[in-house]
């Protein structure tokens, strides 16, 4: 096969030569990455959902507001990236506790319409408030390692990079341990099956979904803080990285925690792909292209599993 002349992702500078398979397997590992991003953001809609029925579409922005107070400790306090990723996360938790009884528990019972709406609503709010304390010019976000780049065989990939996944698979099998595992897992299982068979068995709904909003806005948060060392930090820096995780949970499934982390990684590499083969600015449509096939295909998601209807 012929070689081509390519650049190599943006931590490097000069250009090399390489093999078609050799582009193919780094575009494929870079989707991987960024896909690990979208996985994380995916995992914390999917839990607010699976937990509470609500869908919420402000969970870019509290993911931004969140990467903005980790920048706060960062500039403003000085702390190394690990004291201020910590902090920003008990941050994150705390906003989602807040959202949750400040704004949703008031509309628990209320129509999906209205909890729509309102979460809509939240999502202008917070991408304004936001505009007016930080301001819209975008501000460069350190990365949490530097350093040159390494290979494995002909793949490059940076010390941020293995973080990303890293700290993703840690995530994973916490999640797995935590819902397997302990009685908090198994209330919050109890309550996405039947809320009010748990209330009856004594399980204290309120808390399982104050929790879900905790865990789900700090998951969020730490997707923000991958995005914004590429994205760069600004209010709008998560409407993309959103819709994308929005998308990777509808392929998933929406109601499968394994299924919003396949679903997207799989984002990840197909838009990838996209970008490379077809172009950057058409990523978006085929993405939600595929979302339409996978959809008609099969309805509930790749991981969704199967509804049984009784017959009458």
């Amino acid at each position: 096969m012929a070689d081509m002349i390519v650049y190599l992702p943006s931590f490097l500078s000069a250009k090399i030569k390489w093999k078609e398979s050799e582009i193919y397997m780094q575009i494929v590992v870079s989707g991987l990455i960024m896909g690990c991003i979208y996985a994380l953001a995916s995992l914390g809609l999917v839990l607010i959902f699976k937990t509470t029925k609500v869908v919420n579409f402000a969970h870019g922005e509290m993911a931004m507001i969140s990467t903005f107070i980790s920048f706060v400790f960062l500039s403003s306090f000085g702390y190394s990236y690990l004291v201020s990723l910590f902090l920003s996360l008990v941050f994150a938790a705390m906003f989602g506790l807040i959202v949750y009884l400040v704004f949703m528990k008031r509309i628990q019972s209320a129509p999906h319409l209205n909890q729509v709406v309102l979460t809509l609503g939240l999502f202008m709010m917070f991408n304004g408030a936001a505009g007016i304390v930080w301001g819209y010019q975008p501000a460069s976000f350190p990365e949490a390692f530097k350093g040159k780049p390494f290979h494995v065989g002909s793949i490059y990939i940076s010390p941020n990079e293995l973080f990303i996944v890293v700290i993703t698979i840690t995530l994973m099998l916490l999640f797995f341990l935590l819902f397997r595992f302990t009685r908090i897992g198994l209330a919050i299982r109890a309550c996405s099956q039947d809320m009010m068979a748990s209330q009856l068995m004594g399980i204290k709904v309120t808390s399982v979904f104050m929790g879900a909003w905790a865990i789900g806005t700090m998951l969020g948060g730490i997707a923000g803080m991958m995005t914004a060392p590429v994205t760069f930090l600004s209010p709008n820096m998560m409407s993309e990285v959103l819709i994308l995780a929005f998308a990777g949970a509808v392929l998933g499934g929406f109601v499968s925690l394994p299924g919003a982390v396949m679903g997207g990684l799989m984002i990840g590499v197909f838009e990838n792909l996209i970008s490379y083969y077809i172009g950057p600015e058409m990523k978006i449509v085929f993405v939600f292209l595929l979302i339409l096939v996978v959809l008609y295909l099969r309805p509930q998601g790749i991981f969704g599993g199967v509804k049984m209807v009784k017959k009458v």
